[in-house]
């Protein structure tokens, strides 16, 4: 019996020590690994197979054209949560870095793809928040003349006469007198008939 006890105690002296017990490593994360997501979390979660230093653990969020999306990170027993920023669609990267138990740094990422951007949209039509839409100014066409059509506009009352129309009124005139004398001519022709029927 003491001699299986020896040989048992010195393979395990022999033996070198399992990587739990030197380095620390992720044993997930939320979203996983090469995940596609279309709606963004409220926060990113990595798990470790051990409990991770705050003062030596560094991790960092970055989205497309290395925007920063996180925030200062929660520690939770081997559980650390970063507040999550996203902006537009793309690939997000999470880094970390701590140290082992050994002093040695471990160093990983984790990377998913949102789908759907969160950026509103900056273009907005005048009549969709409720302003009026503004009207068109009236300008020239093709053909050099303006587009909207000219009111109909009224002859100003001390505007000459046209030629033709003063020339008709003229005509008129000349009818009415020569009808008149026609009439007095008769008239006075009838009284010196009567009278030289008197005598």
């Amino acid at each position: 019996m003491p001699v299986v006890l020896g040989v048992a105690f010195g393979v395990s002296f022999l033996a070198p020590p399992t990587p739990a017990a030197a380095h620390n490593s992720l044993t997930g994360s939320d979203p996983r690994d090469g995940a596609r997501v279309a709606t963004a979390p409220a926060r990113i979660e990595l798990r470790f197979l051990a409990k991770p230093a705050p003062a030596t653990t560094k991790i960092t969020i970055t989205g497309p054209d290395n925007v920063v999306a996180g925030g200062p990170p929660v520690f939770d027993g081997s559980r650390v949560r970063v507040p999550f920023k996203p902006a537009a669609a793309g690939l997000y990267i999470v880094g970390y870095q701590l140290a082992s138990s050994d002093g040695h740094p471990v160093k990983g990422e984790v990377r998913f793809t949102l789908t759907t951007g969160t950026a509103a949209n900056p273009s907005a039509s005048p009549s969709a928040a409720g302003g009026a839409a503004p009207t068109a100014a009236a300008g020239p066409t093709a053909s050099g003349t303006s587009s909207t059509t000219p009111a109909a506009t009224a002859t100003p009352a001390g505007s000459p006469v046209p030629a033709a129309q003063e020339s008709s009124q003229s005509r008129g005139w000349l009818w009415t007198i020569a009808a008149a004398l026609l009439v007095g001519g008769l008239v006075v022709g009838l009284q010196r008939w009567f009278r030289a029927r008197r005598r």
